[in-house]
């Protein structure tokens, strides 16, 4: 079990440590990273949602539509408790808190996935199991995703910066849903939703970009951390309990609740245990927040995921 989850982190540590390393030692400069940031934000890590959407029929996502309410559920929860103690106890201004907020709530869904699932789903197929997994990261994308942006587009343009937040819900929703990181995949879910095939030479032709998002997002994750001294504080802690030990007993809660068999429930907790991930980081450099705490939790919550997805193996297998 421990082996299991120490091969699907080798990768992710390898690629950030790389990017860290190509930072440190100026190789790459990590001050000015906005052509990379728009490369893996706009088009490799959109391509690689696009195509895992479309690919998914829509008969997968009908028989998976209680794995969709749990994972939501529970990002949608933690996100707003987490934003709310960033603005609360850590004073935190709102771009900050909402990065802060999304880095803590959004698993690593694309990097650990389908090798966690695969150690510890015994009797489900690979296709069930990469299912499984092109959903958590469509769910992540389409449903918690935008919470931020909205409150980004709001705290960094100057055209929204002096109006109130509910006069702006619908401009800056639509402008949320407009970002590629949330557009691709509803427009690959749709087309998947009319009963169309992905077009084989439209696959081939687009997967060296798709292939590119998660290697790319890790190294520019690496860079980016690279620039800055991180601290293990108050608000780095507080946000790896959340993240790690929190939001799974809250997908455990919502999955009994809900009556699920054991296998799907099993399934719901490991993919909202995964490590956070790294679209608090990417969205907050795209739009020249930068916060210290949420590079720091992502860090600290990989590393120990070793530790703690083995606790909710024990408990569930």
């Amino acid at each position: 079990m421990f082996h299991a989850i120490i091969n699907a982190i080798a990768p992710i540590f390898l690629v950030l440590g790389l990017g860290y390393f190509c930072g440190y030692r100026k190789i790459a400069d990590n001050k000015n990273v906005s052509v990379l940031n728009v490369f893996v934000m706009r088009f490799a890590l959109p391509t690689a949602l696009f195509t895992a959407t479309w690919h998914t029929p829509i008969a997968g996502f009908v028989s998976k539509l209680p794995l969709i309410a749990i994972l939501v559920l529970a990002m949608w929860l933690l996100w707003a408790f987490t934003y709310y103690i960033a603005r609360r106890y850590f004073n935190k201004p709102p771009a900050q808190a909402a990065v802060y907020a999304l880095t803590i709530s959004l698993p690593n869904y694309a990097a650990l996935g389908v090798p966690i699932l695969s150690e510890t789903i015994h009797g489900a197929s690979s296709s069930d199991i990469a299912l499984n997994v092109a959903i958590s990261i469509a769910c992540g994308s389409i449903f918690l995703s935008p919470l931020t942006l909205m409150v980004l587009e709001k705290e960094t343009k100057p055209e929204y910066k002096d109006a109130s937040m509910g006069s702006l819900v619908v401009p800056l929703l639509v402008k949320a849903f407009k970002n590629p990181i949330v557009l691709w995949p509803i427009l690959g879910t749709i087309f998947s939703c009319f009963g169309t095939t992905m077009p084989a030479l439209l696959t081939h032709a687009l997967s060296p970009l798709a292939a590119a998002a998660g290697g790319g997002a890790l190294f520019l994750t690496g860079l980016i951390v690279s620039a800055r001294r991180l601290k293990i504080n108050r608000a780095v802690l507080v946000g790896f309990g959340l993240k790690n030990f929190v939001q799974p007993i809250i997908a455990y809660g919502i999955a009994i609740a809900f009556g699920l068999p054991a296998t799907l429930l099993a399934a719901s907790v490991f993919l909202i245990a995964l490590a956070t991930g790294f679209f608090g980081v990417m969205f907050g450099n795209g739009f020249g927040v930068q916060d210290e705490d949420s590079e720091g939790t992502l860090l600290l919550s990989t590393i120990l995921f070793a530790l703690t997805m083995p606790l909710f193996m024990y408990f569930l297998l």
